[in-house]
């Protein structure tokens, strides 16, 4: 279902359009595409599309990834399932008329045998990595512990020499059906099989290894590899690398969690990265050459003369890659200017001597001048 279109351009709106203008172009497009009214073949699937547009950039937290990532880093770290679950379509097609079961709403979106399927569960990491490392891009080996398929049983729950049976409940459907009936009425009433809680088999001698559920725990090692420019917070999503569900089925999925250990030189912001240059007031006053740490190495930066405290210089395409996209941030430098607090008699009589130059030899006329003058 997920395009390589923009969802912006999917739901016609700029990059910066409200909640309600999104709530409104979705509302306009399922008039158009929504199956109930548009019989054309290609409507049901441009109406999920749409649908899926609407479900990221209407939730804050989705859109905000969406708008770091870009569509393929924001599939890392959703499933298909994740980008629908939480999103108020209920409001908006009683609105607009739409007959629509709700309860039933990943069936329309994905198929009820991709609903029903037997999923496993999901792991968290969390990886530390260097901003190094987030620039450069790394493969991580990490170890988990994760539920994988017997070797004892393979997978099967029952012991070497057995095998399941059809359970005689439910004759092997998983499901108990319940008719009643009133006046002309009559309602069926679908549960899950008490006997073989809705796996249609019955294990009679469980395998000792796993205790019939078909997987045990253990210890794996799995290599993950980091992008380059990868930020603080951001997951990433090894599809198949979770837990293998008892009774067999699909395996969840492992989500790596990134986070970015301190920096003793930078702070970064975005794509930037920032660095603090202490120097000197002489240094200030004439300028100078410094070298300074960058990501590729140290480099040398020219300080023009008169530099004040707090200006910056900034190093285009010296911060960090960015993302799934072309070029780099900048590695913007800050200076602070150093004021000694404490003088050899030397260095004093210099600076008084400076002072006089500058007209400023009469330090208390100044202080008491400056009680009546405001400037």
């Amino acid at each position: 279902m997920s395009g390589k279109k923009d969802y912006y351009e999917i739901l016609g709106v700029p990059r910066n359009a409200t909640k309600e203008q999104i709530r409104e172009a979705y509302r306009r497009l399922a008039m158009l595409y929504h199956p109930d009214r548009n019989k054309s073949p290609d409507a049901e699937e441009k109406f999920k599309e749409i649908s899926e547009a609407y479900a990221v950039l209407s939730d804050d937290e989705k859109r905000r990834q969406y708008d770091m990532l870009g569509q393929a880093g924001f599939q890392q770290q959703y499933t298909p399932e994740d980008i629908f679950r939480g999103t108020d379509f209920e409001s908006i097609f009683r609105d607009l008329g739409f007959g629509f079961d709700f309860d039933n709403i990943f069936d329309f979106f994905f198929g009820k045998d991709r609903v029903r399927e037997n999923v496993g569960r999901d792991l968290y990491y969390e990886l530390q990595i260097t901003l190094e490392e987030a620039a450069q891009g790394v493969e991580k080996e990490i170890e988990i512990y994760r539920n994988e398929i017997c070797d004892t049983c393979h997978g099967s729950g029952a012991s070497p020499g057995t095998a399941p049976k059809t359970c005689n409940v439910c004759k092997g459907t998983g499901q108990i059906q319940r008719v009643q009936s009133s006046g002309f009425a009559r309602f069926v009433q679908i549960t899950t099989c008490y006997a073989c809680k809705g796996k249609g088999t019955v294990i009679e001698t469980p395998c000792r290894e796993c205790r019939g559920t078909g997987v045990t725990k253990r210890k794996r090692k799995i290599t993950v590899k980091v992008p380059q420019g990868i930020d603080e917070g951001y997951r990433l999503r090894l599809e198949g690398q979770g837990d293998i569900p008892p009774n067999g089925g699909r395996p969840g999925d492992l989500y790596i969690g990134i986070r970015i250990a301190p920096h003793k030189h930078f702070r970064r912001r975005g794509d930037d990265i920032f660095y603090k240059l202490e120097i000197s007031f002489p240094q200030a006053v004439l300028g100078t050459e410094v070298t300074i740490p960058t990501l590729d190495g140290n480099t040398i930066i020219k300080i023009p003369p008169g530099t004040q405290p707090g200006e910056t210089i900034r190093l285009h395409g010296k911060g960090m890659p960015r993302l799934d996209r072309r070029g780099r941030g900048d590695l913007i430098v800050e200076v602070n200017v150093i004021v000694p607090k404490k003088l050899t008699p030397r260095q004093k009589e210099l600076i008084q001597e400076l002072a006089k130059e500058f007209g400023l030899d009469n330090i208390e006329y100044e202080k008491t001048r400056n009680r009546f003058f405001k400037f």
